[in-house]
């Protein structure tokens, strides 16, 4: 392995104290969105364990995967989801519902293909996005979204301000944990937002990972697993003050934090959702050794399942190969011995190989077309909308595995 890619941390990535404590290990894995064409690239392994702060009690991982290896040709579009489709229409009219009703210039921190942008675009306000994946980039000004293809940070706040002035509007959605510099990229942001204007950052909810045993929502683009209190310690650090908190279906459950510069009354449930954290002692140590525990046993449940299934003769199928999907096959031993091919919609991944376990990526016309007797729904985040197309666009009936949450179960449909 290149000793370049990755690098250790020695200090906490959000309040920088040196005492990090190992919760759990998932063994090396290739970086969950390394998908290639031919099975001679050799991929490299990097560990991937889940540490915590003894101090701030910040989950978080060991490694530092360099961004340019993960996100220079990223493969995750969020127009081919119908389900974020949908929810960027209620996202758009819950940061508006905190904004003053007037022309609106907002900015987007990694802003991929554009689709949240453009439901603001359609309201007539003005719009800009920053990714640094060049060919999503592409895609966005393709459709009308003027994108920066660069790394969001300090240094490139500066030009946007300097280029078009101060935003009403600044939302980074389900970035923030991916970034090893963030106090680079918070910093941008509260150089960015108006002195009165709103901002927004979701995030994959580090409760719903706690108690819905989510660990495969655990890989190297993912550095930290956010709770509110931890994001409210580090908008702190900047002065920016969080005054509310929604719910987000995105990634099997996420928060979307309200904060200004200026002194905003906390919510009702945003007090709340602090209190609840609170209860779940998500900051300390014992819940996340315990959740450690339960994904041992959840790894040789769902094997022991999808062995059974192959013993038994039956044609398995996997469907959706999202980052997630990588972290829960490796984990879990499930690798092309076990399941012919992998179904995904996003054209990108077609014709590629899923990392560490190699397993073909093809459209879902061509692998029901295989005549699968039993379906593992690896993007079980999205289980209603993808159960109703296999059912609608491929008129497939037969036997589906949901990994998560919680214990894995079959069902019929």
């Amino acid at each position: 392995m290149d000793k370049k890619l990755s690098e250790t941390i020695r200090a906490c990535r959000i309040c920088e104290s040196d005492e990090l404590t190992k919760i759990l290990d998932l063994g090396a894995q290739p970086p969950a969105n390394s998908l290639r064409r031919n099975l001679d690239v050799l991929l490299p392994a990097i560990p991937l364990v889940l540490c915590q702060c003894d101090v701030c009690g910040t989950v978080q991982l060991t490694e530092t995967v360099s961004p340019e290896y993960l996100f220079h040709d990223y493969v995750w579009v969020t127009g081919t989801s119908d389900g974020a489709r949908a929810y960027s229409r209620v996202f758009c009219e819950n940061v508006l519902s905190r904004c003053p009703a007037k022309k609106l210039a907002v900015l987007e921190v990694a802003s991929n293909d554009g689709t949240f942008l453009q439901r603001f675009r359609e309201r007539g306000h003005d719009v800009v996005g920053v990714d640094p994946a060049k060919n999503v980039a592409a895609m966005a000004e393709e459709s009308g979204i003027p994108t920066i293809a660069d790394f969001f940070g300090l240094e490139v706040a500066r030009r946007i301000v300097a280029d078009r002035g101060h935003s009403d509007v600044v939302f980074a959605r389900n970035v923030i944990p991916h970034v090893a510099d963030v106090h680079d990229v918070i910093a941008g942001m509260a150089h960015c937002l108006g002195a009165v204007g709103t901002g927004a950052i979701e995030f994959h909810r580090a409760d719903l990972i706690l108690e819905g045993l989510q660990y495969d929502s655990i890989y190297h683009e993912h550095l930290v697993y956010h709770s509110l209190h931890s994001i409210e310690m580090l908008l702190g650090r900047f002065g920016l003050r969080p005054f509310d908190v929604t719910e987000s279906p995105i990634s099997g459950g996420s928060f979307v934090v309200y904060f200004s510069n200026e002194s905003r009354p906390p919510s009702l449930t945003y007090n709340a959702t602090l209190v609840h954290e609170l209860q779940l002692e998500i900051n300390r140590a014992r819940p996340w050794r315990e959740f450690a525990a339960r994904c041992n046993a959840h790894r040789g449940a769902l094997h022991a399942i999808v062995e059974a299934n192959k013993r038994g003769g039956k044609r398995l199928i996997g469907y959706g190969a999202s980052a997630r999907s990588s972290t829960m096959l490796n984990f879990c031993g499930i690798d092309r011995q076990y399941l012919d091919l992998l179904a995904d919609r996003s054209p990108l991944k077609h014709d590629r190989y899923s990392p560490g376990t190699d397993i073909l990526i093809t459209d879902p016309k061509a692998a029901f077309a295989t005549h699968p007797d039993t379906v593992l729904l690896l993007a079980w985040n999205f289980q209603d909308e993808i159960l109703a197309q296999i059912r609608t666009e491929q008129g497939w009936s037969g036997e589906v595995i949901i990994p998560l949450p919680g214990e894995p179960k079959t069902v019929t449909i």
